[in-house]
């Protein structure tokens, strides 16, 4: 599977859990919403500082993001 996939998906995962819209998380993480929509469809290569930005937004570490059997 594309890494950018991966990625998406777990954003998706994460904020979903956390009970946020994408507009919330966009909002809290000072990026655009249509922007959060493209990374969670895969269709956008996000920076590690934006996936940093979105980290904090969701309250969790980089650490946490990046634990996930996705990423094994």
């Amino acid at each position: 599977m594309d890494v950018k996939i991966k990625i998406g998906q777990r954003i998706k995962q994460l904020r979903e859990a956390a009970g946020m819209s994408q507009k919330d998380l966009a909002y809290t993480a000072d990026l655009d919403r249509s922007y959060i929509a493209s990374v969670e469809n895969g269709q956008r290569n996000i920076s590690i500082v934006n996936i940093e930005k979105i980290a904090k937004a969701l309250g969790v570490t980089l650490k946490v993001f990046f634990n996930d059997i996705e990423f094994d």
